[in-house]
């Protein structure tokens, strides 16, 4: 499974490190919400819709985020883009942690969520043409699965902060916690190298609006659509469901997270094995395979009664299966557009889709006042899912190749 990392060169290996630990602090910082959402609501007096609404403005934030991170990295270099972008996240998550009313939270939470989709952009552009084509796959699907090792510090942070302090306290000492990736952008400036951009590679319109040109055009819409289902699956399943296992299924703060912690083990082995699967079975054939599974594994865990155990061991495939169609993304659209407009299309398609299922977890709040929290959960994961084999339908299927300035069709 890893050796084609003994078969990168240093400067690969150094970039791969930095954007793994860029996007585990990323996952570290976002996690950490969905963990707290239960001292929120107690400590602002917050209704299942007002916490839904925020997780929304965090995920508009992220897409339009998304979008200005991709132009900034075509327009002042990988590298650079990446070490703004880590610093705007890690700052404003830790002044969340003073906010003294859930307007202030939802601010700030605003703030955070752009750098968060800005971080995503500059990173996975600077992979994708920083690591050789025949291991593109691998190597984004193990920085992919990062998100596993951030969401699992997170759990940590919080089970030991909601198990030594009180509510208030622990959600406060969680978010001051995220200033932590700061530290790595010192890491970045000493050893990361920009990935070398050939003059003739940019073509002559280079503006944030190119994506949406004829040439571009198709690229643009279906990566939108597959951004926009893989987003809402697992938005709608993973902002609620720490919520749902303590109020609907009476887990303890130690029970959630052990339900939690076979998910997330599970969601970084799934990034690894669909890294492996998108170099051999190709882009297409992998997501569709992952968003099956999806769907399937959805029905039983939330819309089928079933016992804590029976819970607990189905965490384990779930996890696995969500990981695969997020861990697909980076190398599918990097293959998708020309070096000049590749941050750019990128950034727009991967975060477009933040904005469209941003209304999910508000939805879900307000469609569990008439289902139950589990039943609505589960639609909105489904409805999501289903639109990524809708989208996968839709898109261009390419081996690896070298990312040349010709679009891939």
């Amino acid at each position: 499974m890893f050796r084609w990392y003994r078969e990168i060169g240093p400067a690969e290996r150094r970039t791969f490190w930095s954007c793994l630990g860029g996007w585990s602090l990323d996952a570290l910082d976002v996690q950490m919400f969905s963990l707290a959402i239960p001292a929120l609501i107690a400590t602002f007096g917050l209704s299942r819709t007002d916490a839904g609404l925020i997780g929304a403005v965090t995920l508009v934030a992220a897409a339009l985020g998304g979008w200005i991170g991709g132009v900034l990295a075509d327009r002042i270099g990988r590298v650079r883009a990446l070490q703004v972008t880590i610093l705007w996240f890690a700052v404003s998550t830790f002044l969340a942690a003073f906010s003294q009313s859930f307007a202030q939270l939802l601010v700030l939470k605003a703030v955070q969520g752009l750098g968060f989709g800005a971080e995503w952009a500059a990173g996975a552009v600077l992979m994708a043409e920083a690591i050789r084509p025949a291991h593109r796959g691998r190597a984004l699907g193990a920085v992919q699965s990062g998100w596993a090792l951030g969401w699992g510090a997170a759990l940590l942070l919080s089970t030991a902060a909601f198990s030594a302090l009180g509510p208030e306290a622990a959600w406060r000492v969680l978010f001051a916690c995220g200033l932590a990736p700061a530290l790595l952008v010192l890491v970045i400036r000493r050893t990361v190298p920009e990935p070398p951009r050939p003059r003739e590679a940019v073509p002559a319109r280079t503006g944030p609006l190119a994506i949406f040109s004829p040439a571009m055009r198709r690229a643009t819409v279906t990566g939108t659509l597959l951004g926009l289902g893989a987003h809402g699956g697992f938005h709608a399943l993973f902002t609620w469901l720490p919520t749902y296992l303590s109020a609907e299924r009476g887990a303890s703060v130690l029970g959630t997270g052990l339900y939690l912690a076979n998910i997330i083990v599970s969601f970084g082995l799934g990034c690894l094995v669909a890294g492996g699967l998108v170099d051999r079975l190709g882009r297409r054939r992998t997501v569709a395979l992952y968003a099956v599974g999806c769907m399937g594994l959805v029905v039983l865990y939330l819309l089928v009664p079933v016992s804590g155990t029976a819970l607990l061991l189905l965490g384990a495939p779930l996890g696995f299966c969500t990981a695969g169609i997020p861990a697909s993304l980076a190398a599918l659209f990097s293959e998708l557009f020309p070096t000049g407009l590749r941050g750019t299309g990128m950034g727009f398609c991967y975060n477009a889709g933040r904005l469209a299922s941003a209304l999910l977890p508000l939805g879900v709040g307000l469609l569990s006042e008439i289902l139950g929290l589990g039943p609505a959960i589960g639609v909105s994961a489904l409805s999501a899912y289903g639109l990524v084999l809708l989208a996968v339908a839709l898109l261009p299927d390419a081996p690896s190749s070298p990312l040349t300035p010709e679009t891939i069709r």
